[in-house]
């Protein structure tokens, strides 16, 4: 890519996330202003049902086009990031070779780190090739996106391992191919059996076994139904430490520290004996492999279905008690309507309620600040003049396409 190219997709990734961010300051003044009733026009003023219907809609039309913006800003910041991934590989390449001509001083150059430099060089290289095969899904990060657009904390750990021990085996290949003797030759070939790097070998292994359980186990709790994935609009770093709904996951935290600690450890052994595979203690091993275990055991008990508890007609003040009618508002009381990640304007306006064969969208009622209509745990739709007296089914549609229970109500005439 020419610095002509990188400039323009530099100012194209800006002007993306700008319209986004004007789009979403103006939804949320408009939001607040609907929310006090301003702007609301008069021909449906008077009559509180055409209101709400008026400013849902009003509402639903603007998280559309916060929407369209915030994919053409992700889609912007894909292209731009892998460049962020190429300084991050040659500023490390930079950085070691500093640092080995810092501890050079003195102690002079040695084969071993001309192995190291070459070593960090052929690992860099095809990395830097696949970022570049790859900059439309972010570079590097592409591997480590899961299939909901979100950064995935176990094919972070299991690449950081990969790539540790094949820098590790390409040092030893190298060292191997400029050694001077027999001598030196077999203790090389020594530090790559079985028993020098049991544990490095266990603890990749673990971790790769991780990530494709993972994936395997949240594709069969979304087809059992018994999780709902949002897909996210791009990827963040904050991904590898916090569920779908950003906040910070016990599971997710404790793997990636657990990791990190014997990932610098090891790459410290590596370090001091470079004729060696690094041999990490056994007793990191088991951390890691306890680690993993706490956070396979949260992948599989985290989310729900939704589900309906009760319908009941919605009273205002005033109101007398009485049966469920056509054009009355029922609320539906129950748990899982807003899944994690869809809490966004643009995830709330798919909600759905299925009436008997009626499809009814859930109104937004907006609040300054947020909205009282829908929620996770209750949810207030208007009966449709097209439902027939007579008992009808009720249920919900998420907007992760999962379908709530069927629950069954009397409407009277």
């Amino acid at each position: 890519m020419t610095v002509q190219e990188a400039r323009h997709c530099d100012e194209c990734a800006h002007g993306a996330g700008e319209g986004h961010r004007r789009a979403v300051a103006a939804f949320l003044a408009r939001r607040d202003e609907l929310a006090v009733g301003t702007g609301v026009p008069a021909a449906v003023a008077h009559s509180p049902v055409a209101s709400r219907q008026w400013v849902s809609d009003e509402l639903s039309q603007s998280a559309r086009t916060v929407a369209d913006r915030g994919r053409e800003a992700a889609t912007a910041w894909l292209r731009r990031v892998w460049h962020g991934t190429l300084l991050a590989l040659w500023g490390g390449i930079v950085a070691l070779l500093l640092g080995q001509a810092l501890t050079a001083v003195g102690a002079g150059w040695t084969p071993a780190r001309t192995a190291t430099l070459a070593a960090a060089l052929l690992t860099v290289v095809p990395l830097t090739a696949a970022a570049r095969a790859h900059r439309a899904r972010g570079g590097l990060l592409a591997p480590l996106i899961g299939d909901d657009n979100r950064l995935s904390t176990s094919r972070a750990v299991a690449a950081s391992w990969l790539l540790l021990a094949v820098f590790a085996v390409l040092l030893l290949a190298l060292r191997l191919s400029t050694a001077s003797g027999p001598a030196e030759r077999d203790r090389l070939l020594a530090g790559l059996e079985p028993a020098r790097g049991a544990a490095l070998l266990t603890v990749l292994a673990v971790t790769g076994a991780v990530a494709v359980a993972v994936r395997r186990v949240v594709v069969v709790r979304i087809l059992a139904r018994r999780l709902q994935k949002i897909r996210a609009a791009r990827p963040r770093g904050a991904d590898l430490l916090c569920d779908d709904n950003g906040r910070a996951s016990l599971t997710d935290v404790q793997y990636l520290a657990a990791s990190t600690v014997a990932l610098l450890y090891t790459a410290v052994l590596l370090g001091r004996r470079p004729g060696d595979l690094p041999d990490p203690p056994w007793s990191l091993a088991l951390l890691i492999g306890l680690s993993a275990v706490l956070y396979l055991v949260g992948k599989f008990t985290e989310g729900s279905r939704p589900v309906i508890l009760s319908v009941v007609r919605a009273r205002e003040a005033g109101d007398l008690d009485a049966a469920i009618r056509t054009g009355d508002d029922i609320e539906i009381r129950g748990s899982g309507f807003v899944p994690p990640g869809a809490a966004t304007p643009d995830g709330l306006t798919r909600l759905v309620v299925r009436i008997g064969p009626v499809h009814t969208q859930v109104p937004l009622v907006p609040l300054p600040g947020g909205f009282a209509n829908p929620t996770d745990t209750a949810l207030t739709v208007p009966l449709p003049v097209d439902v027939e007296p007579g008992r009808v089914e009720v249920w919900v549609v998420t907007a992760a396409g999962v379908e709530t229970n069927r629950v069954l109500i009397d409407v009277t005439e």
